[in-house]
């Protein structure tokens, strides 16, 4: 199944993210490494941002159509400018999840509720499903916006945030983050 474009509303389109973004992506990155950190932490600071972003770009493209991933970047209808990334993954943290779900929105696009719209146009999507999609997130303990996030996604899609704390590998280190789990339900 290919990652198709996805209108959100009027203000925003989806589409599948590719390498064209490139150079929006880089500039975004530097406007704000720390939350580009938060949202994409396996991206090592200390080496080639712009390579470790291609890479990202090229892998994503080469897994489409496969199911495995679907990775959008995040347009302004009017303008066409870059605003963010978004994307379903397959790097799982239960074993009753079809995908992960991750989301970096550009710092002038903040606090605009523009990674829920997404995900809700995405959920949408998923919803055309013959089968549920159970999708996870997982959330750092100290990312208050990104809790707030997850926890809305969770109340509008029936979701549930699960009460232990969940390891997830980081640069050799374990960190602890809350797991919030949608099951998206056919014709939902």
């Amino acid at each position: 199944m290919a990652t198709p474009e996805l209108v959100v509303d009027d203000e925003l389109v989806l589409r599948p993210a590719a390498k064209g973004v490139l150079e929006a992506m880089i500039e975004a990155y530097h406007e704000d490494a720390p939350a580009a950190q938060t949202a994409l932490p396996w991206l090592d600071p200390s080496d080639d941002i712009r390579r470790q972003l291609r890479d990202m770009l090229y892998d994503i493209n080469a897994q489409q159509g496969t199911d495995r991933l679907h990775f959008w970047s995040i347009h302004v209808a009017s303008t066409g400018e870059f605003a963010g990334l978004v994307g379903l993954g397959d790097e799982l943290q239960s074993p009753h999840s079809d995908f992960n779900l991750g989301y970096w929105v550009r710092q002038k696009h903040r606090q605009q509720r523009m990674a829920s719209r997404c995900v809700d146009a995405i959920f949408a999507w998923l919803a055309q499903r013959d089968e549920a999609t159970i999708v996870e997130i997982a959330v750092h303990p100290h990312n208050t916006p990104g809790l707030a996030t997850a926890s809305a996604i969770c109340k509008r899609w029936d979701g549930e945030r699960l009460e232990a704390f969940i390891g997830i590998e980081f640069n050799e280190r374990t960190v602890p983050h809350h797991l919030h789990l949608v099951d998206v339900q056919p014709g939902a």
